[in-house]
């Protein structure tokens, strides 16, 4: 058996974060098993479907580095199927038109509300004769569902879960207006894209005993069900805004890598031993069903940073050059200068080693922008007083005498300076990051000294001792 998942999203927003772990746990088993993983855009809610959903979707999902194997299949589109599998379910005996009007359903719901029952349909047209029904109402169809026994799911995450069959009711496939219901659309376009197995939210298991049975009235082969726990907050609530319940589209602003992402999400309720970071290569060796924990998993910000972090100090300097230009070039107010390019090119494996997010490396590089004269932060001011001058003015001649202009020269001329000069490294030096950035904070200063090279950082340092 060729292994064949599916991810289906409904085009009504933006690509949850849940959805995201849930399409990469579908890719993940199909790639784990050489087999197929398709795309399915249930756009069956027309009032609410969007284009720019459906394209926001695909992007995200682009993004995150998951391919499918196959076009997408637009539900809304496959509508007239659905409708006729409801129909042959007619011709079998195995379902019915059902006549009641909106009124008679109203009643059933106070009805159960006053009971403090769920809502369900009491099968009055099960067994009765369409030539009964009252003049001018639609019908809808309903399945004829078993009445008595139980509906058994058994899940590859969940285990064998049960349902007394008195507890459902005959659900609708065919609404009056002819348009299929979620139910019948959902299981004809997974047995016609013959979907082996059914990897999504636990929100869907108790969907899934209806789903069976209609499986079983059509005498389809039933795909196999795993159903995930979803994700919660740090607190254990349900997953808010607050907690990082946003779009992929958000996480990819707010400056993650998709590759950290990726492997956030990952061990989001699976795991292989203690290991944290995953790979992608290792991902697809690793992964299958029976790692899925049975507890919802939790949304950690500071956990994702962490490993983003450490993603980014493996990431290729040219590429995060790339990646953050655009952000710098939004602080800058302007396009960034070729000069300014190549300064960050140079100083990249300086700059990545503390950076968490793209965000934080754009923060931190803009100074490799700026001209001069430069504005001075505050802090960065307050350092420049008289004695730091002095110093300044010190270790300019030392450097003018430089025969080679290398971080490792620059370090240990400041350094002899310093000794000699009778004051600490950190006189000298942290007035020096000043002059340079014109803030408190950089690389490791005498790289940082390196990439401007010998002209620049002269020219920065007497603007300061002069």
């Amino acid at each position: 058996m060729t292994v064949i998942t599916r991810f289906a999203p409904s085009p009504t927003g933006y690509l949850h974060i849940g959805g995201a772990r849930t399409a990469l746990f579908n890719w993940l088993y199909s790639r784990h098993h050489k087999g197929k993983i398709l795309l399915r855009i249930e756009d069956t809610d027309r009032q609410r479907s969007t284009q720019g959903a459906i394209d926001a979707i695909i992007e995200g999902l682009n993004w995150l580095g998951l391919d499918f194997d196959a076009p997408p299949v637009f539900q809304f589109a496959r509508a007239p199927r659905h409708a006729e599998v409801a129909r042959s379910l007619l011709d079998k005996g195995r379902a019915y038109y059902c006549y009641c009007s909106p009124e008679e359903l109203q009643a059933m719901r106070d009805k159960a509300k006053a009971e403090g029952k769920p809502m369900r349909y009491d099968g009055r047209w099960r067994d009765r004769d369409p030539s009964e029904a009252p003049p001018g109402v639609a019908p809808v169809i309903r399945l004829k569902a078993p009445q008595t026994g139980e509906t058994l799911v058994k899940d590859q995450v969940q285990g064998e879960v049960r349902v007394g069959n008195e507890q459902l009711d005959d659900m609708v496939l065919l609404r009056s207006d002819g348009t299929p219901t979620y139910m019948l659309s959902v299981v004809v376009d997974d047995h016609d894209m013959a979907i082996t197995h059914v990897i999504r939210g636990d929100d869907h298991l108790t969907n899934t005993f209806r789903q069976v049975q209609l499986y079983q009235a059509l005498d389809w082969n039933i795909p196999s069900f795993a159903h995930i726990p979803l994700i919660h907050g740090p607190d254990g609530a349900k997953l808010s805004k607050r907690h990082g319940a946003l779009g992929v589209d958000a996480y990819r602003e707010l400056g993650y890598l998709p590759e950290a992402l990726r492997n956030y999400l990952l061990r989001l309720g699976w795991a292989h031993g203690d290991d944290e970071i995953i790979s992608t290569e290792q991902a697809i060796e690793w992964f299958d069903l029976g790692a899925v924990g049975r507890s919802p998993a939790r949304f950690d910000f500071a956990k994702l940073d962490n490993l983003n972090g450490h993603y980014l100090r493996l990431a290729d300097n040219a590429r995060l050059v790339d990646l953050i230009l655009p952000r710098i070039e939004k602080r800058l107010g302007g396009p960034a200068s070729a000069e300014g390019k190549q300064r960050l090119l140079a100083g990249m494996s300086g700059l990545k080693e503390r950076a968490k997010t793209l965000e934080q490396l754009a923060d931190s590089a803009v100074f490799f922008f700026k001209s001069r004269p430069l504005e001075f932060e505050p802090k960065a001011s307050a350092l420049l007083h008289p004695a730091a001058r002095t110093a300044l003015r010190g270790l300019l001649n030392r450097f003018e005498a430089l025969p080679e202009w290398t971080a490792a020269a620059l370090e240990e001329a400041t350094r002899a300076y310093a000794q000699e000069a009778g004051i600490k490294l950190g006189d000298v030096a942290q007035p020096l990051r000043a002059a340079l950035t014109g803030q408190t904070t950089s690389p490791p200063i005498f790289e940082v000294a390196a990439v401007f090279g010998r002209a620049e950082t002269l020219a920065r340092i007497k603007d300061i001792a002069a």
